[in-house]
C-alpha cells in the first residue's frame, strides 16, 4: 500500500499497519512527539491501523488537532484522579478545548481549591503509573449495562441516545479507569508531563437551565514544564488585560443586573465606539458601499422564508404584535434583502454593496455571558454584495483586501480559515462545490495561505473566516465573508442582465470587525487600555500646576477643540504629582502642563505616555504632531 505524507513524498508497505508504527518508521523523533493524526483529512488514533492507499498527516502537539488529542487524554486523567479522590462523583462529559480542556462533574459539593490540589496531585501519581490507553468497543446493550454496573447514569444517556444507530460503542480504559469516548487519545499517559486545573465554575447538563447543575473543572496541559509556565504567565497577564477590569476603569461600558448581557456604553465608551464607526464608514464609502438601516423586528413568515425560523430559531427572542408571530432580528441580512427588492435592478447595477451597523440580538445562556465578549445584543457591522455569478472572485478579492488593510490598521496578525458545507444546510451540491471553489481560488489568487475547517460553513453557505492574534498570541474571529446562493432563491431576487433577461444575483454576506462591542473587548485587552492616540476617548490631559493657571489652560482646550482634539482639565485643588499618575492611571496618550513659566513664555509642558517628558513647547507644534498623528491612525 502507498502512504502519501503531508510533503508529498509516498512510503510503500506490503501490509496493513498502525499509523503510531508508520510513524516509527518515518522517524522516532516523530513518533515521540505523536499525539494524533490525519488519514484523509479526518482526525485519527495513532491505533487506527491503515490497510490500503491513502494520504497520511502524523499530529504533535505543533497541530491544532494534535494539541486537541492531547489535552483530551488530560481530562481522563483528571476524571480517573477524580474517580480515585471522590467515587461518589458522577461522570459526564470532558472535551478538549482552545488552550485546555474541561470535565463536567455531578457532585454534591463543588470542588474547592484545595480539592483541586488533591486531584492534581493524583494525577501526576497516574502520569508516573505510565497507563497505556486502550480502545475497545461494545454493541450499545452491553455498553449501558457496563455504566450501570458503574453507576454511571449520565453516560448511560448519552449511549441510549447513540443505540438507535446500530453502531458499535468506543471506550478507553487506563488502568482502572474506564471512559465512554470516540477518541481519539494518546497512546498513553505518560506525555502528559505538566498540567494545571486553572477554574471551577457551574455548569447546566446540557447547557440547559432546566437540568442538574454540575461542576465544571477547567485545566490546561504541555508536553513540558516549561510551555505550561509560559502559558500561566500569559493567563496572568490576561488577567491584568481583562477588558472587563480596564472598562470599568477607564469608564468605558458596564453591565448591570437589569440587563445581563446587554452593555451600557458610558461617554468615554461611546467615544471609542463612535471614532470606530466613522473609520468603518469612511473606509466603506471609498469601498463603494451604501449605508442603509433595517428594522429591528419583522414578522414570522420573512425568517421563515430566509430559514432561520428552522435552522436559528433557538437563538431568537420572539414577540407577538396583533396576534402575529414576530423576531428581533439576530442578523441583518433579510432586512438587507428587502432592500434590494425595493426596485428591480439591471446588471449594470451590480455588484450593490450595501453596508448597515445593525444592532442584533441572540439568546445566549447567562453562563456563556462575557463582558463584550460574549452579549446578548451587539452591533454587527454587516454588508451585503448582490452580484452576477462572473463577479463572485473579484467582489471576494475585494473584501478580502479591505479586511486585510483594517487588522493592518490596528496592527493585527491573522489567519484564514474556509468553512465547508455543514450537515445542517440548504441547497444543492452543485451550488456548494461553486462557492467553496470560488472562495478557495479568491485567497489562493492573492497569496493568501488558508486552512480547511470542515463541515462548519454557514447552512446557507461555505465561508472564509478571519482569526486575528492579539499581542498575547490569543486568536479571534472576527471577519467573515459567506458566499450565498441559496437566499437569493428563496427570495427570488433578480436583475434585467445584458440580454434582457432575468438573472438570479449571487450574495455575499460580510463582516470586518464582526461585532463592535467584541472589537472595542479585544482591542482593550490588545493595548491593555492604552489605546492609540486617535482611538482614545481622552487625547490630551490638560493639567494646571496651580489654580491661577486654569484659565491659561482652558484657553489651550478651546484651541485643541477647535481642532478636533478631544481633551479634559483636570481643575482638582490636587498636587501636579497627583494629577500625573491619575492621567497615566488613565492611560491618555498626552500630558499638557502649564506653570508661570508656560503663561510667561505662551508654551505647554509635555508629558507623552510613551516618551515621557518632553519639555516645553509651542502649541501650534504640538497640534501640528498630533493632528499628523490621529491622522495617520499611528500605534
Amino acid at each position: 500500500m502507498k502512504i502519501t505524507l503531508k510533503d508529498g513524498s509516498v512510503k510503500q508497505y506490503d501490509g496493513a499497519m498502525r499509523a503510531a508504527d508508520i510513524a516509527k518508521d518515518i522517524s522516532m523523533g516523530l513518533y515521540r512527539n505523536a499525539c494524533s493524526c490525519k488519514i484523509n483529512g479526518e482526525v485519527k488514533d495513532l491505533r487506527t491501523v491503515i490497510s490500503e492507499d491513502c494520504a497520511l498527516e502524523i499530529l504533535t502537539f505543533d497541530d491544532e488537532d494534535g494539541k486537541k488529542t492531547f489535552n483530551h487524554t488530560a481530562s481522563h486523567i483528571m476524571a480517573q484522579a477524580v474517580k480515585r479522590l471522590y467515587p461518589d462523583v458522577k461522570l459526564t462529559i470532558g472535551p478538549a478545548i482552545h488552550d485546555g480542556f474541561y470535565y463536567d462533574f455531578d457532585t454534591e459539593t463543588p470542588f474547592s481549591p484545595e480539592d483541586l490540589e488533591k486531584i492534581e496531585a493524583e494525577m501526576k501519581k497516574i502520569v508516573k503509573e505510565g497507563l497505556a490507553l486502550e480502545r475497545f468497543e461494545l454493541p450499545p446493550q452491553d455498553a449501558i449495562q457496563l455504566m450501570k454496573e458503574k453507576d454511571e447514569p449520565y453516560k448511560v444517556e448519552l449511549i441510549e441516545e447513540h443505540a438507535g444507530k446500530g453502531e458499535n460503542i468506543s471506550f478507553y480504559k487506563q488502568g482502572e479507569f474506564t471512559e465512554l469516548c470516540a477518541g481519539p487519545h494518546l497512546m498513553d499517559v505518560k506525555p502528559v508531563k505538566a498540567f494545571k486545573l486553572t477554574n471551577c465554575t457551574g455548569a447546566y447538563w446540557r447547557g440547559d437551565a432546566k437540568n442538574k447543575m454540575l461542576c465544571r473543572v477547567y485545566g490546561t496541559a504541555f508536553p513540558k514544564a516549561s510551555m505550561l509556565e509560559e502559558h500561566m504567565a500569559m493567563l496572568e497577564e490576561a488577567k491584568k488585560r481583562d477588558h472587563r477590569k480596564i472598562g470599568k476603569e477607564l469608564e468605558l461600558f458596564t453591565i448591570m443586573e437589569e440587563g445581563p448581557g446587554f452593555p451600557f456604553f458610558l461617554p468615554k465608551g461611546m467615544t471609542l465606539k463612535n471614532t470606530l464607526i466613522d473609520y468603518w464608514r469612511e473606509i466603506h464609502q471609498k469601498a463603494g458601499y451604501y449605508e442603509i438601516q433595517t428594522p429591528m423586528i419583522l414578522n414570522r413568515a420573512l425568517w421563515e422564508r430566509s430559514g432561520h425560523w428552522d435552522h436559528y430559531k433557538q437563538n431568537m427572542y420572539t414577540t407577538v404584535i396583533d396576534g402575529e408571530d414576530y423576531a428581533i432580528k439576530p442578523m441583518n441580512c433579510p432586512g438587507g434583502i428587502l432592500v434590494y427588492k425595493t426596485k428591480m435592478h439591471s446588471y449594470k447595477d451590480l455588484p450593490l454593496r450595501m453596508g448597515e451597523l445593525g444592532l442584533v440580538h441572540r439568546h445566549e445562556l447567562s453562563g456563556a455571558l462575557h463582558g463584550l465578549m460574549r452579549v446578548r445584543c451587539f452591533t454587527q457591522d454587516d454588508a451585503h454584495i448582490f452580484m452576477t455569478r462572473e463577479q463572485i472572485k473579484d467582489e471576494i478579492k475585494g473584501v478580502v483586501k479591505l479586511i486585510d488593510k483594517v487588522y493592518n490598521t490596528f496592527g493585527f496578525k491573522y489567519h484564514i480559515e474556509l468553512s465547508t458545507k455543514p450537515d445542517d444546510s440548504m441547497g444543492s451540491e452543485e451550488d456548494w462545490e461553486i462557492a467553496t471553489d470560488a472562495l478557495r481560488d479568491a485567497v489562493t489568487e492573492l497569496g493568501y495561505d488558508f486552512e480547511v475547517n470542515e463541515g462548519d460553513g454557514a447552512f446557507y453557505g461555505p465561508k472564509l473566516d478571519f482569526h486575528l492574534t492579539d499581542c498575547l498570541g490569543r486568536t479571534w474571529q472576527c471577519g467573515t465573508i459567506q458566499l450565498d446562493f441559496q437566499l437569493p432563491e428563496r427570495f427570488e431576487l433578480e436583475y434585467i442582465g445584458a440580454d434582457g433577461n432575468k438573472h438570479r444575483p449571487i450574495m455575499i454576506h460580510r463582516v470586518v470587525f464582526g461585532s463592535i462591542e467584541r472589537f472595542i473587548g479585544i482591542l482593550t485587552e490588545h493595548f491593555a487600555g492604552a489605546f492609540p492616540t486617535w482611538l482614545a476617548p481622552v487625547q490630551v490631559k490638560l493639567l494646571p500646576i496651580a489654580d491661577r493657571h486654569f484659565s491659561y489652560l482652558n484657553a489651550v482646550k478651546e484651541r485643541l477643540e477647535r481642532h478636533g482634539i478631544r481633551c479634559e482639565i483636570d481643575d482638582r485643588s490636587e498636587k501636579i504629582g497627583f494629577k500625573i499618575r491619575s492621567a497615566q492611571l488613565e492611560k491618555v496618550p498626552y500630558m499638557l502642563v502649564a506653570g508661570d513659566k508656560d503663561i510667561e513664555n505662551n508654551t505647554v509642558s509635555i508629558r507623552s505616555r510613551k516618551d515621557g517628558e518632553q519639555g516645553a513647547c509651542n502649541l501650534d507644534e504640538f497640534i501640528e504632531k498630533i493632528e499628523k498623528e490621529i491622522n495617520s491612525r499611528a500605534l
